[in-house]
């Protein structure tokens, strides 16, 4: 994330994140593939779950070089879709130079467009069937590749999926939702959705849209 006052690589998120953004300016933001943190950053992102670091201290590219660039494409008329355009275009030419995506990189997309894309992708087991990998092995490529573990993967498609339904205009019976999400008891799925939202299922239904 770059704007006209700070440049930041944010890592993965094991739970709740927010970014409170006020007064004027602007930001570019670009949300990477799985396999890209990688290569960023040079090494394992196990390390940069839960925080964010300075775009420059990023060993994978040349940080300080990117956001001269996006700054001075942006310049001062950020409403411009040009200038919009050639910022986006600078972060494509300074992420070119990674590619080609490696083997395990690949499968790690593969992985996660699988679990997010699936609704029946309920526990981890199916991932491990799906892609003939063995659980240790599935467990160390996640951690290296996305800083968090398939069970993480999982559960997030699932509440992903919970906070559709409990955005309706029917207000959902929850220990229904509960049970069709594979969760054992609505306390569970309870806890595991305020960790993400801040809210539990029940507060999250009530919120206005």
């Amino acid at each position: 994330m770059v704007s006209d006052s700070y440049a930041l690589l944010v890592g993965p998120s094991s739970g709740l994140s927010t970014q409170e953004l006020a007064g004027e300016g602007w930001a570019l933001g670009t949300m990477l593939q799985p396999a890209a943190g990688s290569l960023v950053w040079g090494a394992g992102v196990a390390g940069l779950t839960d925080r964010a670091v300075p775009l420059v201290d990023a060993p994978g590219l040349d940080g300080a070089a990117l956001v001269d660039a996006i700054r001075g494409r942006v310049g001062d008329d950020p409403h411009d879709p040009g200038r919009q355009h050639a910022a986006v275009a600078a972060v494509e030419a300074a992420l070119t130079p990674l590619l080609p995506v490696d083997d395990e990189g690949l499968l790690v997309n593969a992985v996660v467009e699988y679990v997010e894309g699936d609704s029946g992708v309920q526990r981890v087991s199916q991932v491990r069937d799906k892609f003939a990998i063995g659980e240790r092995t599935l467990q160390r490529m996640t951690q290296r590749r996305i800083g968090l573990s398939p069970k993480w993967l999982v559960q997030r498609r699932r509440l992903h999926e919970a906070a559709e339904r409990l955005a309706g205009e029917a207000r959902p019976d929850l220990a229904r939702v509960a049970a069709e999400l594979g969760y054992a008891d609505q306390a569970h799925f309870g806890r595991d959705f305020r960790t993400v939202t801040g809210l539990t299922p029940g507060e999250y239904a009530a919120e206005p849209r």
